[in-house]
């Protein structure tokens, strides 16, 4: 079953008019603030649903709109909707009462802490950081989870948000929105090392990719990644060292360290970065060529091989470009017996 449908997020003073949905019995969007809209009548266009939605619930007319994606909306119960996603920044006349619900002016910033869909923070996010028009599409489970989404096509990335002691909370968040709101998620984090005569050990380093969204250009773990929705630490971990690196690994060959604790806040590309993350810490110890390797041009400009205590050295009078975590390096040298 498929249907077609408007939505619209007006905006006045920095504030959207939300509607919040607590009318209907059977509503699929029960207890959840959204725009205002609603479903095409026979032979509308988007436009024309758009502006007969926004009268009867709001009472306004529109005077000054913009299209600004399709969502494809995969409910899990068998009802794909076709959602036309407009913002709204001119309208005129008086407000009526909405016989779907509660309308409030809230501020942008507040939309966040509302009970809204996982979805739908994703398109706030790309209509506030995207001018140009997108296509977005998302599943869910028949309830409120989200199973899987993408933008333009394109597969985007979903997270596990954790609980404090590490496990899932049943919560399954978009990489932009995780990292905008500074969730909790889980990372495995891969150390290379080799033994030398001077510490004891080099480290592999990895220069992070210019286009990274967080600290570009920067030199970071040997290999490390997020895991994603449902993944567990140790198969993340494997892939993430063929994928950046090319070291195809057997799980047994990791040594475990431990769980790391890590987190910041930073501005990149101007807009705000939260880090809030677990990480299974790791070492391999398996023969590595540096120069055969190869490495992932999205994620990794080079790699260089480091005495562990001149990197601890460097790390801590701040003449290495680094996002590094002290502490971890700390767990990773103890570990290793040179500490």
């Amino acid at each position: 079953m498929t249907s077609l449908s408007t939505l619209c997020y007006m905006e006045r003073d920095g504030k959207y008019l939300m509607l919040h949905r607590t009318v209907k019995k059977n509503d699929v969007n029960k207890d959840k603030w959204i725009g205002v809209g609603g479903h095409f009548e026979t032979d509308e266009s988007p436009e024309e649903c758009l502006l007969r939605e926004v009268r009867e619930e709001t009472g306004y007319t529109l005077t000054s709109y913009r299209f600004r994606g399709i969502v494809t909306f995969v409910s899990g119960n068998g009802v794909t909707e076709y959602m036309s996603l407009f913002t709204a920044d001119g309208f005129e006349g008086e407000p009526v009462p909405c016989d779907e619900g509660e309308l409030a002016w809230v501020d942008i910033d507040d939309v966040w802490s509302l009970n809204i869909w996982e979805g739908d923070k994703i398109f706030f996010r790309l209509m506030d950081e995207r001018e140009q028009f997108f296509s977005l599409k998302l599943v869910y489970d028949g309830h409120d989870k989200l199973v899987s989404a993408s933008l333009d096509g394109r597969p985007m990335e979903l997270f596990d948000v954790r609980n404090p002691d590490g496990s899932p909370s049943g919560i399954v968040r978009e990489r932009g929105i995780v990292h905008r709101e500074g969730s909790l998620h889980a990372t495995a984090h891969i150390w290379v090392v080799r033994e030398n005569d001077k510490s004891g050990y080099d480290v592999l380093l990895q220069k992070r990719s210019a286009c990274k969204d967080s600290n570009p250009g920067y030199y970071d773990i040997s290999a490390a990644g997020h895991l994603p929705a449902g993944d567990d630490y140790l198969p993340s971990a494997v892939r993430e060292l063929a994928e950046e690196l090319g070291i195809i690994a057997e799980e047994e060959e990791l040594q475990y360290v431990g769980i790391h604790h890590g987190g910041f806040e930073d501005v990149f590309y101007g807009k705000p970065f939260k880090d809030d993350e677990l990480s299974a810490v790791y070492v391999y110890s398996r023969p590595v060529q540096a120069d055969k390797l190869q490495l992932q041009e999205s994620e990794v400009e080079e790699v260089i091989w480091i005495d562990y205590e001149e990197c601890m050295k460097r790390i801590a009078d701040g003449t290495l470009k680094n996002c590094i975590y002290a502490d971890e390096f700390e767990m990773v040298g103890k570990y290793l017996g040179v500490l």
